[in-house]
């Protein structure tokens, strides 16, 4: 094994060391009622709540976040999103109960399987190691400080990961665009790109079996701008709608100490999301700047 995957195995190695002791450090407080496990005993704080929400996944549930705190602690101290919903409607067969349970048991089911092949793809293709021993450690790794530490556990992990997250896009961006030529080669570039920086436009990579075709001298070849669609509108509304009723996040919102702290969390969410997302499209952009420049 090189030097340089030592290294990156070390580094995994301790972040993975630092979840699970986040597990053991919460596990007593976790596992002293079903209210501390599952949300943490609506003892989370603003920024906990913020960047945990959006290690998890980013979008705008922040606007339903206020009145689900509230409502969900008036029917009858909701600590799930299918209990909150039987309670909020009164429900006594629990019908409304067993049927979001049963959406969030198969369509999570396929959520959780993709992030457990990404853990078997990973290290893989880092270190050789076999791709399905992987994927079952990985969700061996999840279920454990998960079952240790609970609902306290995933969002410290969470936090610190989106931390880290946003460290990581800010330095690779200002490297990337240094090693780039600057930010003025990486603008020239954008601008070669047809429809890139047009309002109503949209980039249209010419492709040859899924992957962009390049001219002889190694230029990424692009035809002429394209329009959005009606059907790309409405798809990009349908996926943006979506998010609204992600349980994993909206946890996050019923679990905060108090209600009047969303807002905290909605400007930090806000501000997390602007520098990590248009980090990591600078970097793509400088990328691609640098490859023609080399």
């Amino acid at each position: 094994m090189t030097e340089a995957r030592v290294q990156t195995l070390v580094a995994m190695g301790s972040y993975m060391a630092l979840v699970i002791l986040i597990g053991l450090y919460y596990a007593r407080r976790a596992n002293t009622s079903s209210r501390n496990f599952f949300i943490g005993g609506r003892t989370i704080g603003p920024w906990i709540t913020a960047l945990s929400a959006e290690a998890s996944d980013m979008s705008g549930w922040l606007l339903v976040a206020k009145r689900l705190r509230t409502y969900s602690l008036l029917a009858g101290d909701a600590i799930t999103i299918p209990d909150y919903l039987s309670n909020r409607f009164h429900e006594q067969r629990k019908l409304l109960m067993s049927t979001a349970a049963l959406f969030i048991l198969v369509f999570f089911t396929v959520y959780a399987a993709s992030c457990f092949v990404t853990v078997g793809k990973l290290f893989h293709a880092l270190f050789g190691l076999p791709y399905t021993w992987m994927m079952i450690l990985g969700a061996v790794f999840v279920l454990s400080y998960v079952a240790i530490g609970g609902f306290l556990a995933e969002t410290a992990s969470d936090f610190m990961q989106a931390v880290v997250m946003i460290l990581a896009l800010v330095l690779i961006t200002l490297a990337g665009v240094e090693a780039a030529g600057g930010a003025a080669r990486v603008v020239e570039n954008i601008r070669r790109i047809p429809g890139f920086f047009e309002l109503f436009g949209i980039a249209r990579p010419l492709l040859a079996d899924g992957v962009q075709r390049s001219s002889a001298a190694g230029e990424p070849l692009f035809g002429a701008a394209g329009t959005y669609g009606l059907l790309t509108i409405l798809s990009s509304l349908s996926w943006g709608l979506g998010y609204f009723g992600m349980p994993h996040v909206l946890t996050r919102f019923m679990a905060i100490r108090n209600p009047a702290e969303l807002d905290k969390s909605r400007r930090i969410a806000t501000a997390w999301c602007v520098i990590s997302l248009a980090s990591a499209v600078v970097i793509g952009l400088a990328g691609r700047a640098r490859s023609k420049k080399e």
